[in-house]
Formats: C-alpha cells, sequence, structure tokens
C-alpha cells in the first residue's frame, strides 16, 4: 500500500466500488482535485449545456475521447469538497453492472492520469482529512463484513460515534487531571497543597479505571459478535446430528437416511443465534469399526472438534445412554460442551447423564426433537448463554471495541493501574505525570490522534477496493 504521507495534493484517485459480477448498477468512485476535469473528459450529457451543479444526478454516456465510441449509458454525479465521503472533489459514474463495462470505464480514467486507489483509501482520506476519527473508520470495515444484524447494529453504533464519545470522554478527564498535575510540577514547594491524593484516587478509580473495566468487557463480548463461534455437533451415528443441522438453518442441508455413517465429511454452514454469527458444523459420526471413507471423516471430525468454541454433545433419548456414548463423551469433555437429548418424541424417559460424571451447571441436558422441531429455541438459548453469560447486560450496551482497541485500552488501563498507586504512595508529581500521559497516549491511538502510519496501513488494507 502507498505511503499517504507521500500522496501530493493534485492527485487524483478511481476505483469500482461495487461488487464483482453482474448486477443493475455498477458504481465508479472519483475522489480528487482532477475528479470533475476527469469526468467532463470522458462523459457526454444528454443536455449540453448541464452545469454539473454539486451533488445532482446527470444522465448521458461515457464516450472514448478518440473516435467518440460510446462505451456506456450513465448517470453522473459531481459532489463538490468539503461536504464529501473524503472532503475532497468526489465523482460517481452509475454505469450498467457488467465488469466489462465498469473495467473499460476505468481504464479509461487511468489512461488519463487517474490512479487506482488501494484498498480502503478512500476511507482512509477520509480520516485524514479529518472528517472522520479513527473508530468511525474502523466501523465502516465492520459494516461491511456483519454476518447478523447485531452486528450491523454495533457496527453503525460505533460509526455514530458511541466508541469516539466514551473514549473522548476518559480523555477529558485526563487531560484535567494532568493540567493539576503539571501545576504541581511548575510549584514543587506547593505539590502537597495543589493535589488533593484522595480526591485524584477516587476520580482516577471512577472517571478511568471503571469505564476502561466496562469496555474491555464490551470488547470481549465485540468479538464474539463480529467474528462469531464455531460450534461442533459430535454424537453416534444416528442420534439425529444431520437432523439438527437442518432444523437449525430450516433447509435440507445434510442428507438424513437411518443408515449408520451416512454423514461422511463435516458439513459446515453459518446461522444466526441472538446476533451471533455460529458456524455450526455437523460431523461424521464417531464410531468403531467404520470402513476407510467413513474413517477419513471421524478424523476430520476429530480436528473440527479440537477447534470449537463449543460442542453440541448428543445423544438419543429413544436408545438410551450406551457404553460408546460414555466413551466418546471421554473424548469432548475437555471443551466447552451442551449435552443434546435428541428423538424426546420417540421415548419414554431421558437418558440418565449422572454416569457421564460431575457436569459443569451450564452444561445441563438441553431436550429436543430435532425431526419435531422441539425445544430449539431452548437449544439456541443455551448457546447464547454459555458462550456469553448474562444475555441481558450485553443488550444494555451498543459497543464494541475490536481487538485493536482492546490492546489499547489493556495498556491504559494498566498505565490507570500504576497511576492510582502511585498516588496513594505518595510518589512525586513528575512520576505522576509519566503515567498519567501513558494512558493519555494509549487512548489517543484509538481514537487516531497519535496512531503511526504502519499501524494505519494495516488497517485500511483490510478494506476492499473502492472504499
Amino acid at each position: 500500500m502507498n505511503s499517504y504521507g507521500a500522496i501530493m495534493e493534485n492527485d487524483t484517485i478511481a476505483a469500482i466500488s461495487t461488487p464483482p459480477g453482474s448486477g443493475g448498477i455498477g458504481v465508479i468512485r472519483m475522489s480528487g482535485p482532477h475528479s470533475l476535469h476527469s469526468l467532463q473528459a470522458i462523459f457526454r450529457p444528454r443536455n449540453t449545456s448541464c452545469s454539473f451543479d454539486s451533488h445532482r444526478l446527470y444522465y448521458g454516456h461515457i464516450v472514448h475521447p478518440q473516435g467518440e465510441k460510446i462505451l456506456d449509458e450513465v448517470l453522473a454525479v459531481f459532489m463538490a469538497a468539503p461536504k464529501t465521503y473524503t472532503r475532497e472533489d468526489v465523482v460517481e459514474i452509475h454505469c450498467h453492472g457488467n465488469f466489462i463495462v465498469l473495467q473499460r470505464v476505468l481504464e479509461l480514467l487511468v489512461s488519463r492520469g487517474v490512479r487506482l486507489a488501494d484498498p480502503g483509501e478512500f476511507t482512509k482520506l477520509a480520516f485524514l482529512n479529518g472528517r472522520i476519527d479513527l473508530t468511525r473508520a474502523e466501523a465502516v470495515i465492520d459494516i461491511l463484513s456483519a454476518r447478523t444484524r447485531k452486528g450491523m447494529d454495533l457496527a453503525l453504533d460505533q460509526l455514530g460515534g458511541s466508541l469516539y464519545s466514551r473514549v473522548d470522554t476518559l480523555r477529558s478527564s485526563l487531560v484535567r487531571m494532568r493540567a493539576v498535575v503539571e501545576v504541581a510540577i511548575d510549584f514543587p514547594d506547593e505539590d502537597v497543597e495543589i493535589i488533593d491524593h484522595s480526591v485524584l484516587i477516587g476520580e482516577v478509580t471512577d472517571e478511568v479505571l471503571a469505564p476502561l473495566e466496562r469496555l474491555l468487557r464490551q470488547a470481549d463480548q465485540g468479538k464474539i459478535f463480529r467474528d462469531g463461534i464455531s460450534v461442533v455437533i459430535v454424537g453416534l451415528p444416528n442420534v439425529g446430528k444431520s437432523s439438527l443441522l437442518n432444523t437449525l438453518l430450516q433447509e435440507e442441508r445434510a442428507l438424513v437416511t437411518a443408515i449408520p455413517g451416512t454423514t461422511r465429511d463435516t458439513i459446515e454452514e453459518y446461522l444466526d443465534i441472538h446476533g451471533i454469527p455460529v458456524r455450526i458444523v455437523d460431523t461424521a459420526g464417531i464410531r468403531q469399526g467404520a470402513d476407510e471413507v467413513e474413517e477419513l471423516g471421524i478424523e476430520r471430525a476429530r480436528k473440527q472438534i479440537d477447534r470449537a468454541d463449543l460442542v453440541l454433545f448428543m445423544l438419543d433419548a429413544q436408545r438410551g445412554m450406551t457404553e460408546e456414548d460414555r466413551q466418546l463423551f471421554t473424548t469432548v469433555r475437555h471443551k466447552p460442551l451442551l449435552l443434546v437429548s435428541n428423538k424426546i418424541d420417540l421415548a419414554d424417559q431421558q437418558p440418565d447423564i449422572a454416569s457421564l460424571g460431575t457436569l459443569e451447571e451450564s452444561q445441563g441436558l438441553i431436550q429436543i426433537s430435532a425431526k419435531q422441531q422441539l425445544g430449539i429455541e431452548e437449544l439456541k438459548d443455551a448457546v447464547f448463554t454459555t458462550v456469553t453469560g448474562d444475555r441481558k447486560q450485553w443488550e444494555e450496551e451498543g459497543c464494541a471495541p475490536n481487538i485493536r482497541h482492546k490492546d489499547a485500552l489493556l495498556r491504559a488501563h494498566n498505565a490507570a493501574t500504576r497511576l492510582r498507586q502511585g498516588l496513594q504512595a505518595g510518589i512525586t508529581s513528575d512520576l505522576l505525570a509519566i503515567d498519567l500521559q501513558d494512558c493519555l497516549d494509549q487512548l489517543n491511538a484509538i481514537v487516531g490522534i497519535t496512531t503511526t502510519e504502519d499501524v494505519l496501513d494495516v488497517i485500511f488494507e483490510q478494506f476492499c477496493l473502492g472504499k
């Protein structure tokens, strides 16, 4: 990715901003001082007297300057700085949604001196030009990659400034505390009178450490809503693993028969469980005496179990607990798991799970009938609760710091902890100032005030082209 410090002020960039493939519309976006001039060179408006007023669509054709060959029938819009996404002049050309058409128009722009944009360069310009802070820029990535409505809601909250607002409140408190400490440094003989240590300790605890701890808890929550979890269905052949997968997905994704060993490979799909993207994996039934092909599926199942965040250990309520069930359980009990008793519509009583040994309370028996779709919502609730804990607490806050934010928040928390300890020990003001500034620097890095260019490059390389 190019170094943005080296970009000249007259640089104009362009990219296709819609996904590859066929569609009704495909959009090419330009940003930079030569955007309008580049558009005028290739666009022939239907109304020859059009004045290209800002933020107004114009109908016409893209025409190759050499030979006047028409490349496409389009709508074009010019948006004058600073009221644009990048705070530069921006042009969008709305073509027919065919990649060949879009590529030809883009190549025509490049031939006239427009540079191809790097991934995320439009959003990075928006950040560098002060239209958005870094947390809002990162929210754009989350919006583009969100796989559930909850994930989208969290990303939109962050784009609206939820994380920035909370970090900025912390920064304001630290700046105020730093001012007091710096006065004490300037007047060392009056240090004791200037700094009320007991008051400052309370402010650090209530205004800095407590909010940081809440943000750190939400970072763990945000990771789950953003990245999702892997759930693997495990059990003996014919306990109903594939039926459960089909029921959860509400489609016939896996083949279901009464013949043991039907599933010979892992089957993976995504579903939304209360806002969490869940990669649900149906595995081959694990048993002794499997043939060579089935054994390959069993080996893949074991690898999926090792990588899983949660295991659904399925039992057959009609058949009851068997020695094979107990033996298989010993191979998965090291993982977070839920016991699922299937076929309750055919059973007189439930399997005696006491013989499986001591279980955590969260690993109680969930009773379902995959075929009759009984107990499925209870199973979803149990999956959510096992992964997240208190569902109500998760729904109260709308903030989801990412991994980069979490690292900076941890560093800020460590610095604030040292600051409080220093105040309690009565250390000198110049040493207090070091921890105060360290804490402030970490928060500044989150919103992009002191973020290095290398970090910015890593962040924006995650974007797709054209955004």
